[in-house]
């Protein structure tokens, strides 16, 4: 066994770690200022970035939970190591050769220790892939290339064939010096009725199954004779030390930079739509291994997407069409209220998965099955509504009644009101003031603090009846300035009212319905309705000028006439500001564009799906402009 691990080793390897990049494996950082990055905290559950690295100093710190230390007590937590194999973790990645104290310059691992089991799996794809070259594997070769996968594919992917045999690889394991409690406990075999290892995985195509430092933690495989008696087409590593199947993503050893780069992931349904999905050129498709996508999955991918609510991921989830997809879509759903990010679902025609749509149409389908991605809360919803018969008052009646529960559940305030108002024009309910209070009283009886009370549901009722008559314009209710969705918005009114000025003509350009927030709104009409920030008025008598357009808000325009902005530097932060807004504006339209083209047909109407197609691709680079003019130096401050 190896000696202790030096003082003077420990140091050194320290010194030679950067704790960003170890730490960058897991979280996606973004500086903030000083010697300082901030990311999503991996530790525990947070919507708002509280867990900071710091560079200079090999030190992590979450202010919100607490955790704490260097880049060795980062790696025990996250990976549940021993300190030893944290630092034998960190010697391997930058090539130091520990001197163990007692026993001599050695790569020896303790028995059963993680690192073992790792190299263990390491050995194993080595072993699979090299069996993927020989005549025996010939079946598993054609299973490939009849899917449009060449060698490199292969390569790239680590496929491999598990070759025939009770013990072909516990053999070869045997012969690098692993006994057989290792290759068991690493899950790549199971004790025979002897006693004697009997290799998990024969006769079948097999995938590595990567944790995101790029160790190999397990296997997928593949069925490929009719005479294969294990069960199941796929079967995976068990549950070990290493694999934790609800807390690993295939692929996304490959898709982590893409992924935190694009903010973006594409969740599919196997091994080879993960490889036709990157092989088409979407680099940030990962999919589940032996279980359903679920929460423990998306907590991973919100980290590595810096999904904070404010600069929004993308979460794509691709299903088939049929019922078996819309019940995927529904679980889905329901998993997601919990993560703050867009999801989208991506349904390929013909109920084809991505690698089948890759065989029958090339790369260039695959990349527009997810640029034509709808919302997943237009696709639950009018999945739903197939079900029942729209053309009848009953059949309205009851689609109502079936989907206004579901709007009510989406978190977010104004994106609950948009859809209700779109649920109405779905269903073809002419009262949709009727529709809307329905989802807000639902929303509101189903809210956390009434469910704590334990108030009950109240049940209402549809009729197609006119909308009731109102006395004047209702007073909306005060936004929430803690409300980091809103900042936008309220800066750039902030920006309107205390600097008029550098606010200017883009201020002025942005349509009322850039702010989503109906306060909001109402004082943008009220700064146009003035005169518009050229109308040469300044301090207070431009804010009353504004304020008496909008007698019921006057305080809140004082409010944000007095409130400081969050930088010093007005006329670098004052337009960043503006373009941030407008470039959430301008992906709404693409948003709109993109739901658009996805209704049409371009084999019935090529003429006019060319040109939305075409001003989709100008509003997409214009929404990256104005995204690289809002982010700037200080992306922190936005």
């Amino acid at each position: 066994m190896a000696g202790r691990i030096s003082e003077r080793d420990i140091a050194a390897i320290r010194d030679r770690v950067h704790i960003e990049d170890i730490v960058g494996e897991y979280v996606a950082l973004k500086r903030s200022g000083g010697d300082s990055m901030k990311g999503l905290c991996p530790f525990h559950d947070e919507k708002s970035p509280s867990f900071h690295a710091r560079p200079n100093h090999g030190t992590y710190h979450c202010f919100g939970c607490g955790e704490g230390g260097d880049v060795y007590s980062f790696l025990q937590k996250i990976e549940h190591v021993s300190f030893v194999e944290a630092v034998e973790q960190l010697a391997d990645r930058v090539g130091y050769t520990i001197s163990y104290e007692g026993g001599g310059p050695s790569v020896q691992r303790d028995r059963g220790t993680r690192a073992r089991l790792v190299a263990a799996n390491a050995a194993a794809q080595e072993f699979y892939a090299a069996r993927l070259r020989e005549p025996d594997a010939e079946t598993a070769r054609e299973y490939l290339t009849g899917r449009n996968f060449d060698g490199q594919a292969a390569v790239t992917f680590g496929c491999g064939y598990a070759p025939d045999g009770w013990d072909t690889l516990t053999k070869h394991l045997m012969t690098k010096g692993f006994e057989a409690k290792e290759i068991i406990d690493a899950g790549l075999a199971t004790p025979g009725k002897r006693g004697t290892p009997i290799d998990r995985f024969r006769r079948r195509l097999v995938w590595p199954i990567r944790n995101l430092g790029g160790d190999v933690i397990g296997f997928g495989a593949r069925k490929l004779f009719d005479d294969d008696t294990m069960p199941g087409k796929y079967i995976n590593t068990p549950e070990t030390m290493l694999y934790k199947k609800s807390q690993v993503l295939f692929g996304l050893d490959l898709a982590k930079r893409e992924i935190a780069k694009g903010h973006q992931a594409v969740i599919v349904e196997g091994y080879t739509d993960v490889m036709a999905m990157h092989l088409a050129g979407v680099k940030t498709a990962v999919a589940a291994c032996g279980t359903a996508f679920g929460e423990d999955h998306l907590a991973m991918l919100r980290r590595l997407l810096m999904d904070d609510s404010y600069f929004r991921g993308e979460v794509i989830y691709t299903f088939d069409g049929d019922a078996a997809g819309q019940a995927a879509a529904l679980k889905a759903f329901e998993g997601d209220q919990k993560m703050s990010g867009q999801s989208f679902v991506a349904v390929a025609p013909d109920g084809m998965d991505p690698c089948e749509l890759r065989q029958a149409a090339g790369d260039a389908a695959v990349r527009d099955l997810v640029a034509r991605r709808i919302p997943m809360y237009k696709f639950v919803v009018k999945s739903l509504l197939t079900e029942h018969d729209l053309e009848t008052s009953e059949g309205r009646v009851e689609a109502l009644r079936r989907t206004v529960p579901v709007v009510a559940r989406i978190k977010d305030e104004a994106l609950r009101e948009d859809y209700a108002r779109q649920l109405a024009g779905w269903v073809g309910w002419d009262n949709i003031p009727t529709v809307i209070k329905r989802v807000r009283d639902e929303a509101r009886r189903n809210s956390p603090r009434n469910a704590a009370r334990g108030r009950p549901q109240q049940s209402g009722s549809f009729a197609e009846t006119p909308a009731p008559a109102t006395d004047g314009p209702a007073v909306p209710a005060r936004p929430n300035p803690k409300d980091p969705s809103l900042w936008p918005q309220r800066d750039a009114l902030k920006a309107a009212l205390q600097y008029p000025a550098i606010a200017g003509s883009v201020f002025d350009s942005l349509p009322v319905e850039t702010f989503s927030h109906p306060a909001y709104a109402m004082i943008r009409q009220a700064v146009a309705d003035a005169g518009g920030t050229g109308a040469g008025l300044g301090g207070a008598e431009w804010m009353e000028a504004v304020g008496r357009l909008v007698e019921p808000l006057q305080s809140l325009v004082t409010e944000l006439a007095v409130e400081p902005m969050r930088a010093s530097d007005m006329a670098d932060y004052i337009p960043r500001v503006l373009a941030r807004l407008q470039e959430v504006w301008v992906g709404q339209q693409v948003a709109d564009l993109k739901s658009k083209l996805q209704r049409m047909s371009q084999a019935d109407h090529p003429d006019e799906y060319m040109s939305l197609f075409g001003d989709l691709v100008a509003l997409e680079q214009y929404r990256r402009s104005l995204l690289e003019q809002a982010v700037g130096d200080n992306s922190e401050d936005i």
